[in-house]
């Protein structure tokens, strides 16, 4: 089994609000993504929405839209970010 094989199938935690930890969802909301990718922790952002604004629109963050709201699937999202990483070698 190779590294990212290993890496899709563990199963992905999300910390909660509240400081807890807990199983991610397969297709997550806006609010979990931005957990998900712990935007929080990484950007000086005030407006988190913003950089997941810019990241659909200028890096291709894939989504899909179910009753009029943009909502991500945990593997494609991991698959995106494994792209970036493959692409920043």
């Amino acid at each position: 089994m190779t590294r990212t094989q290993e890496y899709t199938e563990s199963p992905a935690i999300l910390p909660s609000p509240d400081g807890t930890f807990g199983p991610c969802p397969t297709v997550m909301t806006e609010e979990e993504l931005i957990r998900f990718l712990r935007i929080p922790e990484i950007s000086i952002a005030t407006n988190h929405r913003h950089v997941v604004e810019n990241l659909k629109r200028m890096h291709g963050l894939p989504r899909i839209h179910l009753c009029g709201k943009a909502v991500y699937l945990v593997d494609s999202a991991r698959q995106w970010l494994q792209q970036r990483v493959a692409n920043s070698r």
